[in-house]
C-alpha cells in the first residue's frame, strides 16, 4: 500500500475516534456541572477538561473568559480549533474523500452523510447532550460500517492502527487529570459522595459504568477505576486492551524498518499486561500515565516514520 494512502486512512480513523472521545468529555463535563459547586470548582473542572487535550494555552488565546459556554464552543464548534469536534468530523472525511479508492461506497457515505448533517447541527447552545449524543452515534456508525464491510487487508489495518492509538491516548489522559485532581482520593479509596460521582462520570465517559458493575458488583473506587480503564484485557477502552490490538496491528503491517516501533509497543503492552494495580498505585499514577503518554506519542511518531507520510513532508 502508498504510504500516502496508509497515512489518510490511518488518520482517518484517529479523527473519527478523537471526535467521540470529546463528545464523551464534553456530555460528562456538562452533566457534572449541574452539582452543587463553587464558582471556582465549576471554574477548576473546565479548565481540567481543556487540560485533557493540552488546549488551555489555545483557549486564553482566543477568549477571555473561562466559563462553560466558551469551552463547550472552543471544544466542540470552533473551527479555528483542530481539535474540535467539528474540526476533527472535517478533517475525517477529507482523508476519507483522499481515498475513497480505497473505502467501500458504505464507509464514505457514512463519513461523508456526517459531515453535510454536521452543518446542520453544529451549534450546542440550545441541547448540547443531543449534539453530543450525534456526534457519538455517528462515530459508532462509521466504525461499524467499516468493520463490517472493509476487506480485513492492510487498509483495514491502518484504520484500527489510528482508532485505537488514539483511544489509548485518551484513556490514559482522562486517567491522569482525574488522578492528579484527586490524590488523597487515589491513596485511600474514601470518597465523598461527590468524588463518587466525579468517578462515576469518568467511568461513563469511556462508556465504562455499566462493565465496572459487572466486574466489581461494588462501589465505585478510585483503584478500581485505574485497574479497569489500565489492565483490563476485555475492557474496549482499557491501555491494555489498546495496546494489545496496536501490537496486533503492527504485526501485520511490518516492514523492514519497523522493528523498533514494533518494540516499543510490546514493551508498552507487556509493562501493562504482567503489572498490578497496587504496585503502579505505590509507584505513583501520575508517573506511569505520564510515561504512557509519552511513548504513546513516540510510537506514533514511529509509525508515521516507518509506515506514513514522513513528518513534515
Amino acid at each position: 500500500m502508498l504510504s500516502r494512502t496508509a497515512d489518510h486512512l490511518y488518520w482517518m480513523a484517529r479523527y473519527t475516534e478523537r471526535a467521540e472521545n470529546t463528545a464523551r468529555m464534553l456530555d460528562v463535563a456538562v452533566q457534572t456541572s449541574m452539582l452543587p459547586q463553587s464558582a471556582f470548582d465549576t471554574g477548576q473542572a473546565w479548565r481540567a477538561m481543556l487540560g485533557i487535550s493540552e488546549l488551555r494555552a489555545a483557549f486564553d488565546a482566543r477568549h477571555a473568559v473561562l466559563d462553560a459556554k466558551n469551552v463547550l464552543a472552543f471544544m466542540a464548534t470552533d473551527p479555528g480549533n483542530p481539535s474540535s469536534i467539528v474540526s476533527c468530523l472535517t478533517a475525517a472525511r477529507e482523508n476519507a474523500r483522499a481515498v475513497r479508492g480505497v473505502l467501500t461506497t458504505e464507509v464514505w457515505e457514512t463519513q461523508n452523510a456526517t459531515w453535510i448533517e454536521l452543518r446542520e447541527r453544529a451549534a450546542v447552545d440550545g441541547d448540547p447532550s443531543a449534539f453530543f449524543d450525534w456526534v457519538k452515534h455517528r462515530c459508532h456508525l462509521s466504525r461499524g460500517v467499516t468493520v463490517g464491510t472493509m476487506l480485513d487487508d492492510e487498509a483495514l489495518v491502518f484504520i484500527r492502527l489510528g482508532t485505537f492509538l488514539e483511544r489509548a491516548d485518551n484513556t490514559a489522559r482522562l486517567l491522569d487529570v482525574k488522578y492528579h485532581g484527586a490524590k488523597s482520593s487515589a491513596t485511600h479509596d474514601m470518597l465523598t459522595q461527590r468524588e463518587f460521582y466525579y468517578w462515576s462520570a469518568l467511568l461513563r465517559s469511556v462508556a465504562g459504568f455499566e462493565t465496572y458493575r459487572k466486574v466489581y458488583r461494588d462501589s465505585v473506587t478510585p483503584s478500581r477505576v485505574a485497574e479497569l480503564l489500565m489492565l483490563r484485557a476485555d475492557m474496549p477502552r482499557s491501555l491494555l486492551a489498546c495496546m494489545a490490538q496496536v501490537v496486533a496491528n503492527l504485526k501485520a503491517v511490518r516492514n523492514d524498518v519497523s522493528s523498533e516501533t514494533e518494540r516499543l509497543a510490546g514493551k508498552m503492552h507487556a509493562e501493562l499486561q504482567f503489572a498490578r494495580i497496587e504496585d503502579i498505585l505505590a509507584a505513583g499514577i501520575d508517573d506511569t500515565l505520564g510515561a504512557f503518554m509519552e511513548n504513546i506519542y513516540a510510537l506514533g511518531n514511529g509509525i508515521s516514520r516507518d509506515f506514513l507520510v514522513p513528518l513534515g513532508a
